[in-house]
């Protein structure tokens, strides 16, 4: 007896695109789990970008990788204010052209940080090319500053789990941030404060530049500094608040991590 199927060609279509479309889904999945997978907890690095703590504590940080009329009215700024807790992030070429500037930096007591060599996305380098990048930046900083930097804040806030583990690997926790005040965009100083105290809140690590190409940040800091303190805000150095130490006497804190939200507090210190 023979016995003959019948398909119907409709129907073996939709079929066709369901299972095409199960399969799509399920590479999206993985892809996002392996890239939310780079800020889980239990990694051995992780990058910092905000600090879990109820007092109302936050760090200011700026970028420099080029030019020198920019750096010096920040500055300024910060003693006039009386702001006396700041992180700078210096690439290594740029503090290696400009060490008066470097030295006024540590001479008014701010923290130094790397922001690596070339100012490229280490996370398309080779694992060989992001440990020499790392290594140029700190032997560089280290001579400048008379102290090796502990931490980093990649070029362009590029990195992947390679990244993470090499910086880990050579000393360094890696600093990104909460709120952006987007500075380098130049939308005006009025943008620039406002996008800053809104999004500030405890914890925060608040990136703004000091390069060339920032043209209001010096202008908008002022009003940021006011509007920060009449919200109750004080200031600390990224190490300081990631330590729990910007009180004095107060003991480090551990930061507990959140799985609800992409940017990532960070983990115990011991942890990174």
């Amino acid at each position: 007896m023979n016995v003959f199927y019948v398909f119907n060609g409709k129907k073996l279509k939709r079929a066709l695109i369901l299972l095409l479309a199960v399969v799509f889904a399920g590479g999206i999945i993985y892809s996002e789990t392996s890239n939310i997978a780079v800020f889980r907890q239990d990694d051995s690095a992780a990058a910092i970008y905000k600090v879990d703590t109820k007092e109302k504590v936050l760090a200011l940080t700026f970028d420099i990788s080029w030019g020198e009329t920019r750096a010096e009215p920040i500055l300024d700024v910060l003693q006039q204010k009386g702001v006396r807790k700041a992180t700078f992030f210096l690439s290594s070429p740029w503090s290696q052209s400009h060490p008066d500037i470097v030295k006024k930096i540590l001479d008014a007591g701010y923290e130094i940080g790397s922001h690596g060599h070339k100012h490229d996305n280490y996370s398309q380098l080779s694992d060989d090319e992001i440990r020499k990048q790392i290594r140029t930046a700190d032997a560089l900083l280290s001579q400048l500053t008379g102290s090796k930097p502990t931490l980093i804040r990649l070029p362009n806030g590029d990195f992947d789990r390679r990244v993470l583990a090499i910086a880990d690997e050579l000393g360094y926790t890696v600093i990104q941030w909460d709120t952006d005040s987007q500075d380098w965009m130049n939308p005006g100083v009025e943008a620039i404060v406002n996008r800053v105290v809104t999004g500030a809140h405890p914890g925060d690590i608040i990136l703004m530049h000091a390069s060339d190409s920032a043209k209001q940040t010096h202008e908008a800091l002022p009003r940021i500094i006011d509007q920060l303190r009449a919200k109750g805000y004080t200031f600390a150095t990224v190490s300081e608040l990631i330590q729990g130490t910007y009180v004095q006497g107060n003991p480090a804190k551990e930061q507990t991590p959140k799985t609800d939200s992409p940017s990532v507090p960070a983990p115990a210190p011991s942890a990174i």
